[in-house]
């Protein structure tokens, strides 16, 4: 999976860098709104590809004393910081410049170098993003395209195909931009496309920022790594009743496994500690994900006792 991201991210990194100064230049030559926004656009996910992988790279980082599950968190983090940076600095700036124009307009000046430039770009992006799609389609596995991104637990993969989707989006409002520029000579609607890019940014900003919220908080497995442990236990011959399956997300590749069981009550310490130890090992090799399990015997009614709270009614003795 790790080797899967850093391919979405190289693409993308170096389209983008490549994009970035030729629309930088383009709108210093003509005067454009729309390709100084769009120059904006790719500065930003640059920038963010960069982050992504210093988030990868430093997930990597064996577990410690202060961190005994590891660092794989911190690509949601950076993740997370990907999305408000793409809110505050691509749409905020192009939002910005888009009004500036409006107010303060001036003519744009030799179109066929925006043409040529953004024909250029859509090239790069359309590559970028169709690498992007091919690798999310693998790793989506059976999920649909939209649940793959609801529960994708890699959000190194998604992000990079929001910013590409974004990123195409965006070269089109400036085409069109530049196009109804040039045949209406109004300049009005080279600002509007920058504000519209902006605007673009700031949704895809949202809905990242939304995705990777419940990796930083900290989710479970999704239901099919859940449905294969319960199916483990369930046909297990020393358990007599499943409490309880809790799961957590350390990392896209760490999952850890907690479970509270009702053991048969005529197995001594030494046959109890026996079947723990083979119980963790089946249930690592459910899923390669799964590093880590803890194990509770404990009877059903004490679960259920436990669950309900100190509030819940007694039951008499």
């Amino acid at each position: 999976m790790a080797g899967s991201s850093k391919k979405v991210i190289f693409a993308a990194l170096a389209g983008n860098s490549l994009i970035a100064v030729t629309k930088f230049v383009a709108a210093a030559m003509t005067g454009s709104a729309a390709m100084a926004s769009e120059g904006v656009h790719s500065l930003v996910d640059t920038g963010n590809q960069g982050l992504l992988l210093l988030g990868l790279k430093r997930a990597e980082r064996p577990a410690d004393e202060f961190h005994p599950f590891g660092y794989g968190k911190e690509i949601y983090f950076w993740s997370f910081l990907v999305a408000i940076l793409i809110f505050a600095l691509g749409a905020g700036i192009s939002i910005q410049h888009g009004i500036h124009s409006l107010l303060h307009p001036k003519p744009v000046q030799d179109f066929m170098i925006n043409y040529i430039v953004l024909g250029l770009a859509l090239l790069f992006e359309g590559a970028a993003l169709t690498i992007a799609i091919r690798e999310f389609n693998k790793a989506r596995g059976e999920f649909e395209f939209l649940d793959a991104i609801r529960f994708g637990k890699d959000p190194s993969m998604f992000v990079v195909l929001f910013e590409d989707g974004a990123a195409m989006a965006g070269l089109l409002v400036a085409l069109l931009g530049v196009f109804l520029t040039e045949t209406t000579g109004n300049v009005v609607f080279d600002g509007a496309a920058s504000i519209i890019i902006g605007v673009i940014l700031g949704l895809t900003a949202i809905w990242l920022a939304a995705e990777t919220k419940g990796l930083l908080i900290g989710e479970g497995a999704n239901r099919h790594v859940v449905a294969k442990i319960r199916a483990a236990l369930d046909g297990d011959r020393d358990i007599l009743h499943v409490n309880e399956i809790a799961t957590l997300h350390m990392g896209p590749a760490y999952i850890v496994v907690t479970l509270s069981a009702d053991f048969r009550d005529d197995m001594k310490s030494q046959a109890l500690e026996r079947s723990v130890s083979r119980l963790d090992r089946e249930i690592k090799a459910l899923d390669p994900r799964i590093k880590r399990v803890f194990i509770e015997a404990e009877a059903i009614t004490a679960h259920t006792a436990t669950a309900a709270g100190p509030d819940a009614p007694q039951t008499p003795t």
